[in-house]
């Protein structure tokens, strides 16, 4: 009953207030995630890992992988990449597989391009009812469970400067059924994100950084990050998402090539009294040559 229950709170608590994307409190990291547009714009081959443990301490909490790698081509101006993310929460499993591209221009003074980018690919929504400790056994639907899969199209733009950028996306054109047990089904999610980079001194660098999300019918989700860069190697900042969480984030990067972040979120509401917050970690890399100048991977 206690895992029934559960899984019921969890299925109210994502659908019913259509907060169906897999959240990301490293998202500055990932942009790829949400936005086709950002395909090759570090001007290098780059690969990044993320895990999430979300609400630690219940039992069929979210937990969220991702994986983007990307790269430029055709003297840069074209971008390729691929974005793979699954998710499970309780007895349901969600899975994507995209492909993005992205075009890339650029503006007459050089410190400036735009690009606008498309992806396309597969999801998989499915459950497994077999776990579940269910008060009705006649109950067909948690005898059978399902499994769906259906096409997905993706589209954003994206601006972007040495230090700093803006982005405006919807990864999920198309809306459709969640599930074959309830009218549920995938909304629309618009991203619009932003973010800088202001010199301190000669050791400290200040990022701050947002991203928004619009989903009709639905609470519109803000996240803000403000983030120091120390000796050119060294991330540490505060986040807070409104009305859902706050936390800090922290990550180190030796090399151009490769980097290691941490955030740790706590919620502000009810949900503080029965969880132990939530962990991500991220690991970055990034094969870049000596001839690509353009854009700096250290800041975005």
């Amino acid at each position: 009953m206690k895992t029934f229950l559960l899984f019921i709170l969890l299925v109210v608590s994502f659908v019913g207030t259509a907060q169906q994307t897999a959240q990301s409190s490293l998202y500055f990291f990932n942009p790829l995630h949400f936005n086709p547009a950002y395909a090759g714009s570090r001007g290098s081959l780059n690969a990044t890992l993320v895990h999430r443990a979300q609400w630690l301490g219940w039992e069929g909490a979210p937990r969220s992988q991702f994986l983007s790698v990307h790269a430029p081509v055709l003297r840069k101006n074209l971008g390729l990449g691929l974005t793979i993310n699954n998710d499970k929460i309780g007895s349901r499993s969600n899975f994507a597989a995209m492909f993005n591209a992205a075009y890339h221009l650029k503006f007459k003074n050089k410190n400036w391009r735009f690009s606008f980018g498309m992806s396309g690919g597969w999801m998989n929504n499915q459950a497994d009812f077999s776990s579940l400790l269910a008060t009705d056994l006649n109950d067909p639907n948690m005898m059978q469970g399902y499994s769906l899969s259906k096409p997905n199209l993706g589209a954003g733009v994206y601006a972007y400067h040495k230090k700093a950028y803006i982005g405006l996306s919807v990864p999920h054109l198309i809306e459709r059924n969640l599930d074959t047990i309830s009218n549920s089904y995938l909304q629309r999610h618009t991203y619009l994100t932003a973010g800088m980079v202001f010199p301190y001194n000669a050791v400290i660098d200040i990022k701050p950084s947002i991203l928004i999300k619009y989903t009709a019918n639905a609470p519109l989700s803000i996240d803000l990050n403000l983030s120091a860069y120390l000796y050119k190697q060294f991330w540490l900042g505060v986040l807070y998402r409104y009305n859902e969480g706050i936390g800090f984030n922290c990550a180190y990067s030796p090399t151009d090539r490769w980097s290691l972040g941490y955030a740790y979120e706590l919620p502000v509401n009810r949900l503080v009294y029965r969880n132990w917050g939530s962990h991500e970690i991220c690991l970055t890399f990034d094969l870049r040559s000596k001839l690509n100048a353009f854009i700096s991977p250290r800041y975005f």
